[in-house]
């Protein structure tokens, strides 16, 4: 089991590195919040957020609280914390679906006079917030703490109560909610949408004006996407029949990111006085389900469900080893899926977001191929936690050897390393902050 090799011309300038990170994210600070870049992504996503928040704090914990702060600014009523904020300043046309389409919002929305989408991202906050407590300890960071404390579990219960399929396990009612648009383990799902008429979603995809079409999802997943959130808004964005949507599944990094994040709740909970023992339980009872139901030995990784027909999606993807974040489980077999020539075949920098070996591996496009920064950390991370301090170092070699020759890119190529999609990308320069950090 062996990770490709990194190819050093030369070793990278540390300092420069950090200080350009840093720098790209001023770049993109827009007062309250940061976007993910300038152009493509001109209001605060979600998880995105919450990455970010996490290299902030290696600059300070005022703009690392205060990014976290203005997300759940506009959490829902009912608990969810949105994908996207949109900002006023905007253009409505400026991203799309802008905040028009997602309208009316219903009553257990958002705050009166904020827009928003009204789905949700993998619930990385908690583990966020917990980061920058333990970077920065004392009585400012504790009463910060305590003012967000209560809005992540709200946000939690939202998600255990709201979204539960399937024998305790947490349900996504779109692809943007696990992060991983166009995964290939969509394609099953998606097929069976009705994409309704198509005519103008090249006009309107405001995307293709800022990256390649060829690195992009297609106008027929654009359709499909369009559907589902046209169903979801139609019903008000109500949770009581998920399986009656026209996509609802089971994502095994959201699962793994949520038990990992209520086992920071737990954390959470005692720095401030508060019972531990419900977030540690709910942090149990997942993880045990995510090991139970969602592991597939042939495969060799966690694979999630369409919890519509309860069929398994069988495809080798990176969220498939994220359940690597928890303890127990299948460490042994993931590690060496990880390891392997799904994922690490010579050359191969980071971790891709697809097994490079199936037929239908692009590594160009999205969520089929390129490496991206965020999985890449979050296996970093999860290596870390198991004492698998060598392949960390590999990952951590790589992301720095990425960033230091193609830039601050959204994604890249897993072999060339070409930079790929957007570029100054703010998660990107937030968590190569914390990869040089260590």
């Amino acid at each position: 089991m062996t990770f490709g090799t990194t190819p050093e011309p030369h070793a990278p300038d540390v300092a420069d590195l950090r200080r350009r990170a840093a720098a790209t994210l001023l770049r993109n600070w827009r007062g309250s919040a940061t976007v993910p870049t300038t152009g493509l992504y001109p209001h605060q996503w979600s998880w995105d957020s919450a990455f970010i928040a996490i290299g902030q704090a290696h600059l300070g914990p005022r703009r690392a609280f205060a990014e976290l702060t203005a997300l759940h600014g506009a959490q829902w009523r009912d608990g969810r914390v949105p994908q996207i904020v949109f900002n006023p300043a905007v253009p409505e046309d400026a991203y799309f679906p802008g905040p028009a389409f997602w309208r009316p919002l219903p009553r257990h929305g958002p705050p009166a006079g904020v827009s928003t989408t009204g789905l949700v991202q993998p619930p990385v906050h908690a583990a966020a917030v917990l980061a920058i407590a333990e970077r920065h300890p004392g009585a400012a960071t504790d009463a910060a703490v305590r003012r967000l404390y209560p809005r992540l579990v709200r946000s939690h219960d939202y998600l255990f109560e709201r979204r539960r399929v399937a024998s305790g396990l947490v349900g996504i009612v779109h692809p943007w909610e696990s992060g991983l648009d166009n995964s290939p383990a969509w394609d099953e799902p998606l097929a069976a949408v009705d994409p309704g008429p198509a005519d103008d979603i090249t006009v309107l995809r405001r995307d293709l004006r800022h990256a390649d079409a060829g690195h992009r999802p297609t106008d027929s997943d654009y359709a499909r996407y369009m559907g589902i959130v046209a169903a979801y808004r139609d019903r008000r964005y109500a949770d009581d029949d998920l399986l009656s949507l026209p996509f609802c599944a089971v994502d095994p990094l959201f699962c793994a990111v949520l038990a990992w994040s209520e086992d920071a709740l737990a954390s959470l909970a005692r720095r401030i006085g508060a019972d531990p023992g419900r977030h540690a339980e709910r942090a149990r009872e997942l993880t045990h389900q995510i090991h139970t139901r969602l592991f597939d030995p042939a495969l060799g990784c966690y694979v999630a469900l369409d919890a519509r027909t309860g069929r398994a999606l069988r495809k080798r993807t990176v969220s498939g080893l994220v359940p690597l974040l928890l303890p127990g489980g299948h460490r042994a077999a993931v590690l060496e899926t990880l390891t392997g020539p799904s994922f690490a075949a010579p050359g191969v920098l980071g971790v891709p977001s697809y097994d490079l070996t199936a037929p239908d591996a692009d590594p160009h496009r999205y969520w089929r191929g390129p490496t991206w920064v965020n999985t890449t950390w979050l296996l970093w991370r999860a290596l870390l936690a198991h004492g698998e301090t060598g392949h960390a170092e590999r990952l951590a070699a790589d992301l720095v050897h990425l960033v230091s020759t193609a830039g601050f890119r959204e994604y890249f190529h897993p072999v060339t390393g070409e930079g790929l999609g957007s570029d100054h990308f703010s998660w990107t320069a937030a968590l190569l902050l914390d990869v040089l950090a260590r």
